[in-house]
């Protein structure tokens, strides 16, 4: 991309990720024990690359979401959690032991992202939900707008295959502020759709539409108007990907 690197790119924070020697023990035990309880269908896992960058990105209806994903993605997969989840000690030995990582309230949106840059420069898989936070909708559909920072990671990354992926049931087996614990026999489903990086969206004429061109062209203007024209590709790119949750089924 011939547009001035300080536009586009999240810088990680430099910190090796978290260790998880702990992950394979739980996949090994844990998901075989689990699965014959669970009343779960998963659909599309093919579209998960088995190696290589990737953003996971979901919708979120409940505490059990990110569960549902690392188990359903057959690969380590790493989350963003606040700093609060690390508190009590028993959730703290589990978050760290799936390999999550703690990101501090006060470092704002630009820490997070970082962090999150931290997962992809790695090569790792990154769970995200792009709407920011757990939709508190009441009724259908409870799927929020997206935020932009899903786009703004895959910009930076751009070999990074970002998969839709659609949840259903999850609040239904563990709904926030009614359910103290999961309903394991609740049916719950999970269904991933088609990968795309910011690269393929890019060129894509039903995507971003640009070529190398158009990209050349931008870079020679000036910096208000080069922030507003990437502004504007981060917004596109958001709302396909929450439109692609959609289509899969996401409430």
């Amino acid at each position: 991309m011939a547009i001035p690197r300080k536009h586009w790119l999240i810088p990680t924070t430099g910190k090796p990720l978290p260790s998880t020697p702990s992950y394979g023990f739980l996949r090994m035990f844990l998901s075989p024990f689990l699965r014959p309880i669970l009343n779960a269908k998963m659909n599309g896992l093919h579209h998960i690359p088995r190696k290589g960058p990737v953003i996971l990105a979901a919708n979120h209806l409940s505490h059990v979401d990110p569960i549902f994903v690392i188990a359903s993605a057959r690969r380590t997969t790493h989350y963003l959690a606040k700093d609060g989840h690390f508190k009590n000690a028993f959730m703290r030995v589990a978050m760290r032991a799936t390999g999550q990582i703690e990101t501090k309230r006060d470092e704002g949106g630009e820490g997070a992202l970082s962090s999150a840059a931290d997962v992809l420069d790695s090569g790792q898989a990154l769970g995200i939900f792009p709407e920011g936070t757990r939709s508190k909708r009441t009724e259908q559909p409870y799927l929020l707008p997206g935020k932009t920072g899903i786009a703004r990671l895959a910009a930076s990354y751009p070999d990074t295959v970002v998969v839709p992926m659609a949840l259903m049931g999850t609040r239904d087996m563990m709904k926030p502020q009614d359910h103290k614990a999961p309903r394991l026999w609740r049916p719950i489903a999970l269904s991933a759709g088609q990968g795309v990086t910011w690269m393929e969206w890019l060129k894509d004429p039903n995507g971003g539409n640009t070529n190398a061109q158009d990209l050349f062209q931008l870079s020679t203007k000036e910096e208000h108007e080069i922030r507003a024209s990437l502004a504007l590709l981060y917004r596109k790119f958001t709302d396909q990907i929450m439109g692609s949750i959609s289509a899969l089924g996401a409430p």
